[in-house]
């Protein structure tokens, strides 16, 4: 019976994860965001009239593939790391954005990346004004505070990767992604207090409360020690 309780898990995280991993991209603030841009705007241009500078403008960043924009020469790597399925999104930007050389080693830009996740967070916040996706229209919330011994909790890597088992059958554990959003490397903090918040039925979203609320507090730091892992 608990096995057969984990797949009816599985099944449903993997349908739910994809929102789960663009939901967390969205809680930055767009204003710290544009003060945060001027580390970029030496290379890329955003907003009305953007033009190429030594990067592409990033107008229309989200569901763009990586190496595309008429009229710039992109490095041979972002280019291959396009087509291999490279499309830009909150979970994507968030990865290249915390180390780009990390993700794609021999891009051409120089920029070491943002370490902070509250940062990341808010630049992506900012650059979501400038898609036509709707990005820009999610309604941001503030999470409810999880309990300081549900973060302490230390996730069994192992035990998560079990877990995860039919959740990687669509977001690939290399990180790709192939139109699903990537969760690799994603931060254990953030993962446990957004699927909590589903858990608590503070996020509005049926699926992810299903999910949410099938997983004790020790398998969700499971997956959020496997996934952060890889």
């Amino acid at each position: 019976m608990y096995i057969s309780r984990i797949f009816r898990v599985l099944n449903a995280v993997s349908v739910g994860f994809s929102i789960l991993a663009g939901a967390a991209a969205a809680q930055g603030d767009p204003d710290a965001g544009e003060k945060l841009w001027k580390k970029c705007k030496s290379c890329h241009a955003v907003g009305e009239n953007a033009k190429k500078k030594s990067g592409p403008p990033l107008n229309e960043i989200f569901g763009r593939t990586a190496g595309t924009w008429e009229g710039f020469k992109f490095s041979k790597a972002m280019k291959a790391a396009g087509a291999d399925g490279l499309v830009w999104d909150a979970a994507t930007l968030d990865e290249f954005l915390a180390k780009p050389k990390a993700m794609i080693k021999k891009t051409k830009m120089s920029f070491k990346g943002f370490k902070d996740e509250d940062d990341r967070a808010n630049v992506i916040a900012y650059l979501a004004l400038f898609s036509g996706d709707g990005t820009a229209d999610v309604e941001v919330s503030e999470d409810p505070e999880v309990a300081p011994e549900i973060l302490a909790l230390v996730g069994d890597v192992a035990y998560g990767q079990y877990l995860s088992g039919t959740c990687v059958a669509c977001h690939r554990a290399d990180g790709a992604d192939e139109g699903i959003p990537s969760i690799t490397g994603f931060p254990q903090k953030d993962f446990v207090t957004i699927v909590h918040a589903y858990k608590s039925k503070s996020r509005e979203n049926p699926a992810m409360q299903q999910v949410a609320g099938s997983l004790s507090n020790e398998e969700i730091a499971a997956l959020a020690a496997y996934f952060e892992s890889l």
